[in-house]
């Protein structure tokens, strides 16, 4: 049995990898301010979810997993504008949407993935 963590620090590491599965820490918007829409921070975090799967030997095409929380459950569709432009045709995973109070007030949107690697 191999556990292999990225970008991994004292509390957390960025991404685990075992026995071909990829799950993804929660990841927000680098950028922020306190202006900053949920499309915009969206955008940023999907970003961030490439960037990630392709260190690891993944893509989105490889999604299992969404777990999606916003701070506010009215910018549902907001999210969603920036999700559907980017999730793969045909290649949406399984999802949940939940309301919940972020780490910060400039954060309004978390996502954490899981989802199968290259190998």
């Amino acid at each position: 049995m191999t556990i292999t963590r990225f970008e991994t620090g004292p509390r957390m590491s960025q991404a685990v990898v075992h026995n071909g599965t990829v799950y993804l820490a929660g990841q927000v918007a680098d950028e922020v301010s306190n202006n900053e829409g949920v499309e915009a921070q969206t955008k940023d975090i999907l970003a961030q979810i490439d960037a990630l799967l392709a260190s690891v030997g993944s893509d989105k095409t490889k999604l299992l997993s969404a777990t999606i929380y916003l701070a506010d459950m009215s910018t549902f569709a907001e999210m969603n504008r920036a999700w559907d432009g980017w999730v793969a045709a045909g290649h949406a995973p399984a999802r949940a949407t939940v309301e919940a109070k972020l780490a910060g007030p400039q954060y309004r949107v978390e996502i954490s993935i899981i989802a199968a690697t290259g190998a």
